[in-house]
């Protein structure tokens, strides 16, 4: 079976996020790591070389596949902010409506920039996928045992 490639680094997270090239994906960035501090009440770390990860999570699929992943990030890639979770967005169909430009993907919510939507909707969205993927991970560890 094959590793996860993303793993939990070390690095700095404010080093990564100050070599973000563009200046408001940068502020974007340390936005959206404010926003999932406070919905978290973690502390951030990095995964691989480009995800902003908070609480540690470990997850046993049905088919016994395992690993280790965050259960809440983001990545301030090129194309677009991508923000991760457990569990997925498209539970908050209303949210999202009203959320503003963005897409949805299987886990993630690409957004270009926070300026594309409403910032108290995106805070709802981050503390209700996170609160989801809490009950995710506290339900995997219950069938673990």
């Amino acid at each position: 079976m094959a590793a996860n490639k993303t793993k939990p680094t070390g690095a700095s997270v404010t080093q990564f996020l100050d070599r973000v090239a563009d200046e408001k994906k940068r502020a974007d960035a340390y936005e959206i790591l404010d926003m999932m501090q406070k919905a978290t009440k973690a502390e951030p770390k990095m995964w691989g070389g480009n995800m902003v990860g908070f609480v540690d999570f470990h997850y046993v699929y049905a088919s016994g596949r395992e690993g280790d992943s965050a259960l809440i990030g983001f990545s301030p890639r090129k194309q677009n902010l991508t923000l991760y979770a457990w569990g997925g967005w498209e539970q908050d169909s209303e949210l999202l409506q009203s959320l503003g430009k963005h897409s949805l993907g299987k886990v993630c919510l690409y957004i270009k920039r926070l300026d594309d939507v409403d910032k108290r909707t995106l805070k709802k969205l981050i503390a209700n996928a996170t609160q989801r993927a809490k009950k995710i991970a506290a339900l995997d560890v219950q069938k673990a045992h």
